[in-house]
């Protein structure tokens, strides 16, 4: 928190708190509560971090009812309306005498978070959690006072705004409320009746309304890489449109300052909403007022942070690794005691991380990498990404920004190999390398027909070009990004073969649903739970678990199984050179989180 409260934002809200002494509105096991006086000492030390920053602070008030009862075994929501996702505690329905005690208990941690030196308070109805199955037709099937109508469905939000405005006076009380629900599979609240209960939160004297999309439920994306940034600006518009008096926050996928800026100059709201923006660079408004925005470490949308959250975990980010670890001193980028001149072999995203955080630290770093760029094999994945390209161009962008601001001399088109080491490393202290991964083509058959089957990183990078009929080795991330690619964008007639159940097995986990999705969408099969047995003779031959074999025709077959680590330098470096160091895939093959995070920690240190 004193690191986010450094950010120059003027508003700074603590994560949301549940107000109620049993825990039916905890989500998650880290969740901070807010009912009782003896959690005051430790929300006083946050507000007073925010005030030292020169924000004004609001503390979030958070019963999560139907995602809530993590330590009970079962949730509180309007109706007994089964969940649709299994995770989640089975309901029960919340009383009328259970209503009013629950609005008493937010009024009294609104007194509470004022107590402890909160400016304001904010009470949360999205993503499904209480206040949103109130006000929703899909979990509230009420037939008294509290159910039926807009208006009754609304009634238990009204009273909880006059009850909080009661009791805290004339404090400010902000209200999220949905844009959209994105429920409409499971018969939610339309979009007009979402602007309506905006409409009655203004009337009983909500100080502001952040406007938010999507339950967690939703069988659609809402902040995820595959919505584009500014894509849901129009909510804001309209809210502020319907309530030109009322101020309206905003956020929602929308990553970029100069965008927010520009939206609040033409009127679509007052001010703009910053979440995992600044998890992901903590320094984004400093930059941003500074000129500096290449600098930026744009978040990509890969939501590792709620992957984490929503398995009770602390929040991590993709391009930050120092979130969650802001105390541990192996994450600090401290002063080199003796500056070493270091190479890094390889530009990918590992590598170039630790070329970074070394340069930072003060030491002379330079850069080889064989291909005729920076981004190694996030370059061409990046060019073939259905969800938002530009993300991961981002990544690729800001270290090529930073390579030149930090005069790191990057040597593109080097010659790699041991005796080209051998002349040249004499010069250097250390060398990283950060090679990266291949796929493992000794997985497969051997082909039988030449120029058939062909590696995944050539067509990535477009130095091979598929026939019309495609079967993909291999339904993990690589081969189902080049799948859905070649599909979408280049109407070829494709299949996936993977050998476990199910596809999108090293996907990050908020994500698989939306692999699984395209494919269906797109209407590739996906061939599962499959042996390949051979490879020839004009297509593929897969072996099922129940012993039966089928033959996919294929004009070009693309190897996109398990990868295996470069790993020959390190033993052609080892007694060369003093310092020999790796990172990312060339240690183990795994994702762009890890490859960040392996790079940072390593230059840190070195």
């Amino acid at each position: 928190m004193q690191v986010i409260a450094g950010t120059e934002c003027g508003i700074i809200t603590n994560q949301g708190a549940y107000p109620d002494p049993l825990g039916e509105g905890k989500a998650y096991f880290r969740q901070v509560a807010l009912h009782d006086d003896r959690f005051l000492p430790e929300f006083e030390k946050i507000a007073g971090w925010i005030h030292d920053a020169g924000a004004i602070a609001i503390q979030q008030i958070l019963h999560a009812g139907r995602y809530g009862g993590i330590d009970l075994g079962y949730c509180i929501q309007p109706s007994i309306v089964p969940q649709t996702l299994p995770h989640f505690r089975p309901p029960r329905e919340i009383t009328k005498d259970q209503i009013r005690e629950t609005i008493k208990q937010h009024a009294d941690a609104a007194v509470r978070s004022l107590k402890a030196g909160f400016d304001g308070t904010e009470v949360t109805s999205f993503m499904g959690y209480l206040l949103a199955t109130f006000n929703s037709r899909f979990t509230n099937r009420r037939t008294d006072e509290y159910g039926g109508s807009l208006k009754n469905r609304g009634r238990f939000m009204c009273e909880l705004i006059d009850a909080i405005k009661q009791a805290q006076g004339d404090a400010p009380l902000v209200v999220r409320l949905n844009g959209a629900e994105l429920m409409d599979r499971w018969g939610g609240n339309s979009e007009d009746e979402c602007f309506e209960l905006m409409r009655m939160a203004a009337e009983h004297g909500v100080d502001m309304i952040s406007v938010t999309v999507g339950w967690q439920e939703a069988p659609e994306s809402s902040i995820g890489r595959d919505i584009a940034p500014g894509y849901w600006n129009r909510l804001a518009a309209r809210a502020k449109k319907l309530l030109p008096d009322t101020p309206i926050a905003f956020g929602n996928r929308l990553p970029d300052p100069a965008m927010a800026n520009q939206c609040i100059e033409d009127g679509e709201f007052d001010f703009w909403e910053v979440c995992r923006p600044l998890l992901a660079d903590p320094d984004l408004v400093r930059k941003a007022q500074a000129g500096r925005m290449g600098e930026v470490k744009r978040c990509v949308g890969s939501l590792n942070c709620l992957s984490r959250l929503f398995r009770d975990l602390p929040y991590t980010c993709t391009m930050n690794p120092q979130l969650g670890h802001e105390y541990d001193p192996a994450y600090q980028v401290t002063p080199a005691v003796v500056p070493k001149r270091i190479m890094v072999i390889g530009a990918g995203p590992s590598g170039m991380e630790c070329a970074v955080t070394a340069a930072r630290r003060g030491h002379q770093v330079t850069v080889f990498e064989r291909g005729p760029d920076i981004g190694g094999s996030l370059a061409g994945y990046a060019r073939n990404d259905l969800a938002n390209s530009d993300d991961l161009k981002s990544v690729i962008d800001y270290y090529r920004n930073m390579a030149q601001a930090l005069n790191i001399e990057v040597k593109c088109n080097a010659t790699i190999d041991p005796k080209a080491m051998r002349g040249m490393l004499h010069q250097y202290d250390a060398a990283v390398v950060a090679t990266g991964a291949r796929i493992d083509q000794t997985l497969l058959p051997k082909p039988t027909q030449d120029g058939l089957l062909v590696d995944a990183a050539d067509v990535a990078s477009g130095r091979v070009v598929p026939g019309q009929r495609v079967v993909v080795l291999g339904g993990g991330k690589i081969g189902l990004t080049l799948a859905e690619a070649l599909k979408q964008n280049h109407g070829r007639d494709v299949a996936v073969v993977e050998s476990d159940k199910r596809i999108a097995g090293d996907v990050m986990p908020s994500f698989k649903w939306r692999h699984t999705a395209w494919i269906e969408e797109l209407g590739i099969p996906a061939h599962t739970g499959c042996r390949v047995l051979a490879i020839g003779d004009g297509g593929v031959r897969i072996g099922r678990a129940d012993g039966t074999e089928e033959f996919l025709p294929a004009d070009t077959v693309i190897a996109a199984v398990a990868r295996r680590p470069n790993q020959e330098l390190f033993h052609e470096l080892e007694w060369m050179i003093d310092e020999l160091h790796g990172c990312g895939d060339s240690l183990v093959p795994r994702g762009l989180t890890q490859a960040i995070h392996d790079g940072f920690r390593l230059g840190a240190r070195l």
